[in-house]
């Protein structure tokens, strides 16, 4: 992926979309700005009928960068002609749809989510039949290629969607799809870290590798993903041996993930619950509930226990931060 990234707050940031283009537009455009200026791939033609549609999003890490992109049906891939643009680098490549194509003298059929990863050092293509999300990494070979078994020889095969480490991989992609997670220089370099340690494995990492990346890029996913989980529904029952099932973890693994960073999962799912009561407290759409209710709601079961961490939190009690009462209250 190549192009001059637009500032952003935390890591730089492109987006593309046709929806403010006429019609006759959408193609040339997309091919020219998307394609050529930013992919380095030829889109050679879009597939099927009706209205042309483009979505893209890119953002830029320390010595990767991620797309993110949903776009009508359409076949492209990266001609000889455009091998001498200077583009040798690599990227790694999945679809919610199933595509087809060829790459390194292969013949590709990839499932929903399989991966590939290509070298934009040789030519190839591939063709997405029904409009899907499609997410694409790209980085210098030099960066990954030895941290593999295989090196380069892995590319241009399928990665079923299925392996551990790519599941994992997804999720945490989808997660640094958010600001928070790519707020400071060095959360994006944390970031860029774990997408390669993960990358890694579900291609086939080294021995050397496997340690370290299972320690900091797998121990990092499960704990985003967690925290993720635990942020959205904080008021629901919240256990750590439930958490940790439905992450496929033991409930000394989890809590091992947030003392490396030092604090605790009853720690940081009290502070979830405390911030939601406060949003609740002060949203004039809860202005009708007690105060005993905003505090169940937001998952605790003792009333005195919440004025007490609240206070402790915010430096008032629950009922100086209420919003104001509904008109007519």
């Amino acid at each position: 992926m190549r192009g001059r990234a637009a500032p952003a707050a935390g890591a730089p940031s492109f987006r593309f979309s046709t929806e403010a283009l006429a019609e006759r537009d959408r193609v040339p455009m997309f091919r020219e700005v998307f394609g050529r200026n930013i992919l380095g791939i030829d889109i050679a033609e879009p597939l099927g009928e009706g209205h042309f549609r483009a979505d893209v999003v890119a953002k830029q890490l320390p010595g990767l960068n991620i797309l993110w992109a949903n776009y009508s049906p359409l076949r492209g891939g990266r001609t000889r002609a455009q091998l001498a643009d200077g583009n040798h680098g690599m990227a790694f490549q999945w679809s919610a749809s199933p595509s087809d194509g060829h790459h390194m003298g292969r013949d590709l059929a990839l499932g929903s989510n399989d991966g590939v990863l290509i070298s934009c050092s040789d030519p190839g293509g591939s063709a997405f039949h029904p409009a899907a999300p499609m997410t694409s990494i790209a980085f210098p070979r030099e960066a990954l290629a030895p941290l593999l078994r295989e090196g380069e020889d892995c590319a241009g095969r399928a990665v079923p969607a299925n392996i551990p480490a790519f599941r994992l991989l997804r999720r945490y992609i989808e997660m640094l799809r958010e600001e928070d997670a790519t707020a400071t220089p060095e959360l994006q370099r944390l970031a860029a870290t774990h997408v390669y340690d993960l990358l890694a494995l579900a291609l086939g990492s080294t021995r050397d590798v496997e340690h370290t990346a299972k320690r900091r890029g797998v121990g990092a996913a499960h704990l985003s993903a967690i925290k993720k989980e635990i942020a959205e529904h904080p008021g629901r029952t919240c256990s750590v041996a439930a958490v940790s099932a439905r992450h496929g973890l033991s409930p000394r693994q989890v809590q091992r993930l947030f003392e490396r960073e030092g604090t605790s999962f009853t720690e940081y799912l009290r502070e979830q619950r405390l911030l939601l009561a406060s949003r609740m407290l002060t949203s004039p759409r809860h202005a009708h509930l007690r105060v005993s209710d905003i505090a169940f709601e937001a998952g605790f079961t003792d009333l005195s226990w919440f004025n007490r961490q609240f206070r402790q939190r915010f430096g008032m009690a629950p009922t100086e931060v209420r919003g104001p009462p509904p008109r007519g209250a």
